[in-house]
C-alpha cells in the first residue's frame, strides 16, 4: 500500500519512477560557487522548479572542426516539461527537407503555399499580410517562428508534414523518444491527426497538391506526467485536478540540444542523424535563427513589443536587454503552462568564444495551470539570464588552443 501511495504522489509531482537525473560536479559546482541568492534558491529546490541544464564547450581543431563536450545540471528524459514553442525548431528543418524533395515540381521554400480544410477543427490559409507579396509561403512561416515563435506558422507546417511522416523522420534520424501530437489551437486528438489539403501555386497554376492526410502513428503514452493541483480547460471551466501531460508534445532537452547541433554543425553527426538540406537552406536557417525582430522587413514587428531579445533567454530577455552586434543567439524557446525553455548556440565574434546552453525550468507557484499566472519575470527569466552568464564569463576566461573561425555564422556584419 505504501508503495501505492509514494508512486501516485510522483506522478502528481510531475515525476515517474526513474534512475537519478544525471549532473556533472563540474557545471554544478561552477553555477553554485557564482550563484546569487536568488539563483540558489532555485537551484536548492529541483523538486519545486523541475531545472535541467545542459552546457556545451566547443573546441577546434587546427582544421576549425568543432569537439563538443556536454555537461549536465539534473539531465532527466523522465521528468517531464512542456517543450511548448521549442517544438517549432524541428518542424522547419523537416519542412524544408520535404521542400528539396519537391523541387522537380518547380518548388522551393519561397513557392506560395496555399492551406485549404477538409476536417473538423481545420482552418484554410490562403493569405499572410506578413509576406513581401501577400502569400504564404513555407519560408516566411519559419521567418516567423524564428523572429517572435509565431504559432500559426508552426500550425502550418504541422499540416504540411503531418503527424505521421513529422514523428516517423524523427524517429529515422534517431530520436525515438520526441512525440509531436498536436497544433498549438484547441483540436482534439483525433482532428490533429487528420492534416489538410495543401497546394503549391504560381502565377495562378498549382504545381503541386497534396491530398489531405490521417495518421495512424502509434505513440507510446505508457508513462503518465501530471503537473499542479488544478487547472483551467478549453471552456475555461477550473478543474480541480493536476494537470495530465501524457498526451501532449514531448521533445527531451538532449535531444533538442543535439537537433541544434546536427544542423548548426551537420560534419559533426553520422550522415544518418543529419536533416537532408541544402546549402541555401543552411543559409535561409542561420540568417533567421539569429534574426532580431528589428532586423526584418517582412515581416515587420512592432520592437517596442518585439523587443532585441524577445525570444532570447539566456541572458538577455530579463529587463529587455539589448544584445550587443558582436553576439549573435541561434535558437529556439518555448513557454507554456508555466515550464520555460531554451535550446542555443551562442557566438560572440570579438572575443572568439562559442558554446551551447540549454535549459528549462517549471516555474508556477501557485499550481494553477492555463491561467496566464507563472513566475515567469520574478524566477524563470533572471534563472536564465543569470545561467547564461555565470557561463559567458567563464567562457571569456578559459584558453583555447585554437581560436575559431567563425565566420559561417557572421550573417550580419555589424
Amino acid at each position: 500500500m505504501l508503495r501505492f501511495v509514494l508512486y501516485c504522489l510522483l506522478l502528481v509531482t510531475g515525476f515517474s519512477v526513474s534512475a537519478q537525473p544525471r549532473s556533472d560536479n563540474f557545471l554544478v559546482r561552477l553555477l553554485r560557487e557564482q550563484a546569487s541568492p536568488a539563483l540558489l534558491r532555485v537551484l536548492d529546490k529541483p523538486d519545486s522548479f523541475h531545472y535541467q541544464l545542459i552546457y556545451t564547450r566547443i573546441d577546434r581543431d587546427k582544421n576549425n572542426r568543432p569537439h563538443f563536450k556536454n555537461f549536465y545540471y539534473r539531465l532527466d528524459a523522465n521528468d517531464y516539461f512542456n517543450p511548448a514553442s521549442t517544438v517549432k525548431m524541428p518542424l522547419a528543418f523537416l519542412a524544408l527537407e520535404k521542400l528539396d524533395s519537391l523541387r522537380s515540381y518547380g518548388i522551393d521554400k519561397e513557392t506560395p503555399m496555399l492551406t485549404d480544410s477538409a476536417y473538423s477543427g481545420q482552418t484554410p490559409a490562403h493569405t499572410d499580410t506578413s509576406s513581401a507579396d501577400g502569400l504564404p509561403s513555407v519560408a516566411q512561416y519559419i521567418r516567423k517562428i524564428f523572429l517572435v515563435s509565431d504559432n500559426d506558422a508552426y500550425n502550418r507546417l504541422y499540416e504540411f508534414l503531418g503527424q505521421e511522416y513529422i514523428n516517423r523522420r524523427l524517429g529515422e534520424l534517431g530520436y525515438p523518444d520526441i512525440r509531436i501530437t498536436r497544433r498549438f489551437v484547441p483540436m482534439s486528438e483525433e482532428e490533429n491527426r487528420h492534416t489538410n489539403p495543401i497546394r503549391f501555386v504560381r502565377d495562378g497554376r498549382t504545381l503541386y497538391r497534396q491530398e489531405p492526410a490521417t495518421s495512424h502513428f502509434e505513440f507510446d503514452f505508457s508513462h503518465p506526467y501530471f503537473y499542479g493541483n488544478a487547472y483551467y480547460d478549453r471552456h475555461d471551466s477550473l478543474i480541480h485536478a493536476p494537470m495530465d501531460f501524457t498526451r501532449h508534445n514531448n521533445f527531451p532537452l538532449a535531444d533538442a540540444r543535439q537537433i541544434l547541433q546536427s544542423v548548426l554543425f551537420p560534419g559533426s553527426v553520422p550522415p544518418v542523424r543529419r536533416f537532408h538540406l541544402s546549402p541555401d537552406d543552411y543559409r535561409f536557417l542561420y540568417r533567421h535563427m539569429c534574426e532580431l525582430p528589428k532586423e526584418s522587413e517582412h515581416p515587420r514587428y512592432d520592437t517596442a513589443e518585439y523587443f532585441d531579445s524577445y525570444t532570447k533567454f539566456f541572458w538577455f530577455k530579463a529587463g529587455h536587454r539589448p544584445i550587443p552586434p558582436y553576439i549573435r543567439i541561434f535558437n529556439k524557446p518555448g513557454w507554456s503552462y508555466g515550464f520555460l525553455t531554451d535550446i542555443a548556440y551562442i557566438v560572440d565574434f570579438e572575443h572568439k568564444v562559442e558554446f551551447m546552453l540549454a535549459g528549462t525550468i517549471y516555474t508556477n507557484s501557485d499550481g494553477v495551470l492555463n491561467d496566464d499566472k507563472y513566475d515567469y519575470e520574478e524566477i524563470g527569466y533572471p534563472f536564465f539570464k543569470e545561467v547564461g552568464e555565470i557561463l559567458y564569463r567563464y567562457e571569456l576566461s578559459r584558453p583555447r588552443k585554437v581560436a575559431p573561425d567563425l565566420h559561417a555564422f557572421r550573417i550580419f556584419v555589424p
